[in-house]
């Protein structure tokens, strides 16, 4: 047992019994004697899932009733709630008890699985020709899912497109005012100031300019003028332009950054709680014209416009505008990575290993991937031009209905993500058509998922959340001038970055990517 898992073993030892009843009991089938046996013979598995907030699970899904006439297996769906999920996953994974099927963080199967939580799926390979060739595809699917033993752990799931094109965020604002007042939309850094100067001119009681809370999140304000500053998605992220991670706060735009965020925050361009707006309140604000430019999730558009309207703006209008930076730096957006940090895992201890195996391989094949991702031709989806193209009746919301009456797309059941989400914008509308073209340019593949050694894992978690409580508190106090920015203070910040473990973290990154993927 890791000692990772130490503490969760601790909390788990008056539960084990209660969820030993529950779980590592599949491959229930008539004259089952482990191994090999006839694909088609009834057998049942076990199969920890969630409730969503779309629907929930349910034993009588289509899909997973064509599924088991063609392979032979029912799934015994174990249900918590969504909150409970993770408690319950981490309970079963010390106390060796995880349903025969689960979706572990692919660390979590890597670190486990050499402990025979997990099934080693590299012994099988030879019988599930779809996981292999699998792994041969996405590289770095096999590299996260590889333990320290060389057994492979799980099947991660794929969230992105192998070209590296699909994303998820865009500049957007108000093009109702826009067109009232004869904006143009901005191309660079310069032009996007004056934008927000004209905006507040001619609405002065709105600050034109406000960002979704967490700060640090993806589309928070720190996250996003980091990048346009420095190019640095994030305060520790691979370089657009090199082979190597670096600290965004080491790059001298980062002071330059810190200036012009002061600078929109003192001319009241700037929402001056941006730092302290729960995302109920941000959207008020952005729906009732308190603010009219922010960068956020593209597939908020239509949802937002409708809102407002619903709201009382009848002319409620949005649009997307450029990706930019300053001078010198790339302008670009990382796309969804390939592949996500969670996967699909069988237990070491499920009855009949073989046929478990077999029931993988075949939900990744390209049947049992279009079930899982697509549903049924003609009842979930059809083809146009000989491509997948969700029911029209579905709205602009397909998953809704997709994971309440199909059990399509639903997490922790699902293993490509990215099928899922090109069928959706392959039925988009022109609008939401044009913003992806128009951000067609800027996209650049994700980086890689970092395979991460138990010392470095310990290193992050004693120094990554002390730094970045720091830098929060930090950046806050020179946005809205507490601390003036001056060169020595902050040269002063960069210190105490520096005590903080900000060296340390940057040589840790850099050398897990190169043990990992080598050089390009």
């Amino acid at each position: 047992m890791s000692k990772r898992m130490m503490a969760i073993i601790l909390s788990a030892v008056m539960l084990s019994v209660l969820t030993a009843g529950c779980s590592g009991k599949g491959g229930k089938q008539e004259g089952a004697n482990g191994g090999g046996t006839d694909s088609q013979k009834p057998i049942s598995f076990s199969w920890l899932v969630y409730d969503r907030p779309e629907g929930k699970v349910k034993n009588d899904w289509e899909i997973f009733k064509e599924i088991e006439a063609k392979t032979g297996v029912k799934v015994d769906w174990q249900v918590v709630s969504q909150e409970g999920l993770t408690e319950k996953r981490q309970i079963m994974i010390a106390t060796n008890t995880v349903t025969d099927f689960s979706q572990p963080t692919n660390q979590e199967a890597r670190e486990n699985g050499p402990e025979n939580v997990f099934l080693n799926l590299n012994d099988y390979l030879d019988i599930a020709p779809n996981l292999k060739k699998f792994y041969e595809t996405y590289p770095e699917a096999k590299a996260v899912a590889t333990g320290a033993d060389g057994g492979i752990y799980d099947v991660p799931v794929l969230e992105g497109d192998p070209a590296g094109k699909g994303f998820n965020y865009i500049w957007m604002a108000r093009k109702d005012l826009m067109d009232k007042y004869n904006l143009k939309a901005p191309t660079n850094i310069n032009e996007f100031y004056q934008f927000l100067k004209d905006l507040k001119a001619k609405e002065p009681d709105s600050y034109p300019l406000s960002f979704n809370t967490p700060v640090t999140a993806d589309t928070g304000m720190y996250t996003v003028f980091g990048k346009i500053f420095t190019g640095i998605t994030g305060f520790f992220n691979q370089s657009p332009t090199e082979d190597k991670y670096e600290f965004a706060p080491y790059n001298s735009g980062y002071k330059d950054a810190l200036v012009f965020m002061n600078k929109l925050y003192t001319e009241q361009l700037l929402d001056p709680e941006f730092y302290l707006l729960t995302p109920d309140q941000w959207e008020e604000r952005f729906l009732k014209g308190k603010s009219s430019v922010t960068y956020y999730w593209k597939a908020e558009v239509n949802p937002t416009i409708d809102k407002a309207k619903q709201a009382g703006t009848p002319d409620y209008d949005l649009d997307a505008l450029p990706e930019f930076a300053a001078d010198g730096v790339k302008t670009y957006q990382f796309s969804r990575p390939v592949v996500g940090s969670v996967g699909r895992a069988i237990s070491a201890k499920v009855k009949d290993k073989e046929r478990a195996v077999k029931y993988l391989d075949y939900l990744v094949s390209e049947e049992g991937t279009n079930y899982l991702s697509l549903g049924i031709e003609g009842k979930s989806y059809t083809l146009e031009d000989g491509k997948p193209v969700y029911m029209k009746e579905f709205g602009a919301s397909p998953y809704v209905p997709l994971r309440r009456d199909f059990g399509v797309w639903y997490d922790n059941i699902s293993l490509n993500n990215a099928l899922a989400r090109q069928t959706w914008e392959r039925g988009l509308d022109d609008k939401s058509k044009a913003i992806n073209s128009s951000y067609e340019k800027f996209i650049i593949p994700a980086p890689k998922a970092l395979v991460k050694t138990t010392e470095e894992l310990d290193l992050e978690k004693s120094k990554l959340t002390p730094l970045t409580k720091f830098l929060e508190q930090k950046i806050t106090e020179f946005v809205t001038g507490k601390t003036p920015i001056t060169d020595a203070n902050y040269q002063q910040f960069l210190d105490q970055l520096k005590k903080l473990g900000s060296d340390e973290l940057l040589e840790m990154y850099n050398t897990a990517y190169q043990r990992t993927y080598g050089s390009k």
